[in-house]
């Protein structure tokens, strides 16, 4: 785990970043908030372009609560077969629809605590919503980030609530709405968990990982 880098460095990583791509997308498909959250919950252990694929179909028949309790367990079930676990997440989706529909009217509730009380949803889970929906500046880490933290220095820690902090109290207010876009996709085509690709990487002058592959 490298050494948190100081202030004006995250600094300076950051306004690379915004450079490089200035609005970051998450790259989970969604049609609201309803189906954010859906399909946030079901890339658990999943890629995003598996649930994608998934989600397409199960989206254009079901994209509200209503909807999807209409189509049921089963129904959902054949829909999302080709993602892991996929029995206990179409569970865990009309659960969560059944909810919304009793509880909230049918509405996604921006609050964490709202969001974390129901079924299949986490704090990652409840920081993306917040972050991509509501635009809030949650930080939903991920292995991505995770490892980008900790590898560079930019919010090290020893787990995930532990960076999720580092994010929040060491990343510029300017660049905390979309800092967790930013690592996540770092992460997942640069700073990879086998071999890095350093001499792609927009910030290895400013990166304390000294292991740095050529």
């Amino acid at each position: 785990m490298a050494k948190q880098l100081p202030y004006p460095v995250i600094r300076e990583i950051f306004s690379r970043f915004r450079a490089a791509q200035p609005e970051p997308k998450g790259e989970l498909e969604h049609l609201n908030a309803f189906t954010l959250v859906v399909a946030v919950a079901l890339s658990a252990q999943a890629t995003d372009a598996g649930v994608n694929k998934a989600t397409r179909g199960l989206f254009a028949v079901a994209d509200t609560p209503e909807k999807m309790l209409a189509l049921g367990e089963e129904g959902v079930t054949e829909y999302i077969k080709t993602i892991g676990l996929y029995r206990n997440k179409a569970k865990n989706v009309i659960k969560l629809s059944r909810i919304l529909v009793e509880e909230y009217g049918g509405e996604v509730p921006s609050s964490r605590a709202a969001l974390e009380s129901l079924p299949g949803v986490g704090r990652k889970t409840a920081n993306v919503v917040l972050n991509m929906w509501f635009r809030h500046p949650a930080q939903a880490v991920d292995t991505h980030i995770f490892r980008l933290g900790n590898r560079s220095g930019i919010a090290p820690g020893k787990t995930v609530e532990a960076v999720e902090r580092a994010i929040e109290d060491h990343v510029p207010a300017e660049f905390q709405q979309h800092a967790h876009h930013w690592m996540i996709l770092h992460g997942r085509y640069i700073c990879v968990a086998r071999k890095p690709r350093c001499p792609d990487c927009l910030i290895r002058d400013l990166c304390a990982f000294e292991e740095k592959t050529e």
